[in-house]
């Protein structure tokens, strides 16, 4: 059985770590990657499209990676409890014309035993942005 630690249930300590290693996966801009951490049949709302499983995952991944260019974010946790983590975060990109954006969003994610994500919920608002308002600037 594939398992991604750290287990549930949660201390802040764990929760921390997974939360930091969200972010760290998204990072990456790797949608096969981040596709892994999720359930074979995982749910997921993520504004208004709703997907099961992990293909419709990577696939939504790709898709939202060659539109939201030069990608970076930051998560924070915001509440934990056993099997359950909420965050707030923020990422900016660029489109392809070269208009920036920072994204706005909260997410609740509930896991499965084996510590892979089986349920998740995204709410984002987009906000435009001048180039030189950027705040996450490290390098890929």
């Amino acid at each position: 059985m594939e398992t991604k630690p750290p287990l549930p249930p949660f201390t802040l300590e764990t929760a921390k770590a997974k939360v930091q290693a969200a972010e760290n996966a998204w990072n990456t801009r790797d949608p096969q990657r981040v596709a892994l951490a999720y359930t074979e049949d995982s749910q997921w709302r993520n504004r208004a499209e709703f997907l099961t499983g992990r293909a419709e995952i990577q696939a939504f991944l790709e898709r939202k990676w060659a539109k939201e260019l030069d990608y970076r974010l930051r998560k924070e946790l915001w509440s934990f409890m056993d099997n359950r983590i909420s965050v707030c975060f923020e990422y900016e990109w660029h489109d392809d014309s070269g208009a920036w954006y920072r994204s706005y969003g909260n997410e609740q994610w509930e896991f499965a035993p084996n510590g892979l994500m089986q349920r998740r919920q995204a709410s984002i608002n987009d906000v435009p942005i001048e180039e030189s308002e950027r705040k996450f600037r490290w390098e890929r």
